[in-house]
């Protein structure tokens, strides 16, 4: 059978590219973004009593992938990308129906040129996900204690130690008024050390890049437990 769903909103994040997302919700406290709502699902009907939950589960289309296909086995990087599983043991992207869910904060709900606007905080979504469904999280149902997570059972390690040189500290004060958590999202993205499993066995000088909101931040890991910005660079800026 085949099903028709459209989506009720678009989410505004400051992830623009799959790279550095963390692999999970919530790893990454201050990331925080916006559900923009579609007029038609604008009506504040949809969300009467919705802002007595704290978190909401999010269900969204993998739209940069889903034209790869889908496969039976994949190869999650929590066990280094070496050892294959079956997509429904995974929360990998390559699915038969490239669908994703997240919890994530509640932080506000408003309204913008009659377009509702849910608030939303720890998402792991990138920039211009579509949103097909929104619940509230149920804590009494949702958090299972005792549940067991296999592989991923417990969270990643984020040991890394994360410094910023004094260029890009003058470039963060430069731009702190217009985006005041802008050290604190770099910090606890690269926290989770978001490079490919392959490339943090071996030592290298690499520089990687990253897109956050309108930056590109460019890093490098200098020891095993350390990583240092070299450039946030102001994507508006080079272009004007």
């Amino acid at each position: 059978m085949t099903y028709n769903m459209k989506a009720i909103g678009i989410i505004e994040s400051p992830y623009r590219e799959k790279f550095a997302i963390p692999r999970q919700p919530g790893l990454v406290k201050s990331a925080h973004g916006t559900i923009v709502m579609a007029e038609e699902f604008s009506s504040p009907d949809f969300f009467r009593g919705l802002d007595s939950f704290s978190h909401l589960w999010l269900q969204f289309v993998f739209h940069e992938t889903i034209n790869q296909g889908w496969q039976a086995l994949v190869r999650p990087p929590r066990l280094g990308g070496n050892a294959k599983l079956g997509v429904f043991a995974t929360r990998s992207t390559f699915r038969p129906n490239a669908l994703g869910l997240s919890v994530v904060e509640l932080v506000d709900i408003h309204y913008k040129n009659g377009q509702a606007r849910i608030d939303i905080g720890g998402l792991d979504l990138l920039h211009g996900t579509p949103i097909v469904d929104i619940k509230p999280y149920l804590p009494y149902a949702d958090g299972i204690i005792d549940a067991r997570g296999g592989y991923a059972h417990v969270a990643p390690g984020n040991s890394i130690a994360i410094e910023f040189n004094s260029d890009t500290q003058q470039v963060l004060n430069q731009y702190a008024a217009e985006y005041p958590n802008l050290k604190t999202l770099i910090t606890e993205v690269l926290k989770q050390d978001p490079r490919p499993a392959y490339q943090k066995k071996n030592a290298s000088h690499r520089i990687y890049g990253m897109q956050l909101f309108d930056f590109n931040i460019n890093w490098q890991v200098q020891a095993e437990e350390q990583a240092e910005v070299h450039q946030v660079i102001s994507i508006t800026r080079l272009s004007t």
